[in-house]
């Protein structure tokens, strides 16, 4: 049974570790890091050390680095040095800082779920009442809005008021979109764009000119072109150039992101060759969420 003073160095050391991504770590820069003198660490090493907890590395540059047995004694289930579970504080992302576990302590009682999460970083930079946004999560996209209030900083722990919780379905931008695209030619007249629309059941089109992707039209382009009575436009007249691109092997979450980023409602997906092998827009996702719902 280790001594909370012992789970503080050692947690702090691995904290140190990560952030340093994966180089032995000194018991001088453990010591500044907990405020306590660096002798006390030392001594404390020794004992981390006999329990297999740690292991020296020798050497001017050397330290000591956690062992595998450290990450399951505190139960740290992944490799810090490889996965980050972003940590986002008052709308701004704390880069130091990771997600290890999340576990919900009281889903039973409507408007009043909390919430505890074991972070990998120094936890002391963080205030009661901040405003924390989790994730995503790898694997089932997992997002977690809240406010922090409460901080243990001996295990590592905080105690999130949650607000909200959102997980987006792992799943293929290209599982989701019109994989049947029709294209119009740049020169296209509106009658002819409209029928397209209309024989195809399609709301949107890309705008080809050269073998390149230089417009879409949507449903909106065409209602201010009729009400405003120019019967007579073509494709370029009444396309819109802001068009967003990606590859067809990304994940429905970073597709979220793109749109969100770029405020455009489609996205058009190419394969390798840069061919198009698909259009996802807003719809194609809520209708994903609400089968995910069902």
């Amino acid at each position: 049974m280790l001594t909370s003073v012992q789970k503080e160095i050692l947690q702090s050391l691995i904290n140190l570790y990560r952030q340093s991504k994966c180089t032995s770590v000194k018991c001088e820069n453990i010591a500044d890091l907990m405020g306590r003198n660096s002798g006390t660490i030392r001594n404390q090493m020794q004992s981390l050390r006999s329990l297999g907890l740690v292991q020296g590395v020798p050497g001017p540059r050397g330290g000591y680095k956690p062992t595998l047995e450290a990450y399951q004694t505190l139960n740290i289930v992944n490799d810090p040095c490889e996965i980050h579970v972003p940590i986002y504080i008052n709308g701004e992302v704390v880069s130091d800082i990771s997600v290890n576990k999340i576990e919900f302590t009281s889903i039973l009682r409507p408007g009043d779920c909390e919430a505890t999460i074991s972070v990998l970083g120094d936890i002391k930079q963080l205030d009661l009442d901040d405003e924390i946004k989790i994730g995503p999560t790898p694997v089932n996209n997992l997002t977690v809005l809240g406010k922090i209030i409460g901080r243990d900083d001996v295990d590592n722990v905080l105690l999130i008021k949650t607000k909200s919780v959102l997980s987006v379905p792992n799943a293929k931008a290209i599982d989701l979109a019109s994989s049947d695209v029709k294209t119009v030619d740049i020169d296209m007249s509106l009658l002819d764009i409209c029928k397209l629309l209309t024989d195809n059941n399609i709301n949107n089109t890309p705008v080809i000119e050269d073998d390149k992707i230089v417009g879409v039209i949507n449903e909106n382009d065409i209602i201010k072109a009729v009400a405003f009575e120019n019967l007579d436009k073509k494709a370029a007249d009444i396309m819109s150039t802001a068009i967003l691109t990606a590859k067809d092997n990304i994940n429905l979450n970073t597709a979220m992101d793109l749109l969100q980023q770029n405020n455009v409602s489609l996205i058009i997906l190419i394969d390798n060759d840069e061919n198009i092998s698909g259009i996802l827009t807003f719809t194609d996702i809520l209708k994903a969420f609400i089968s995910f719902l069902n």
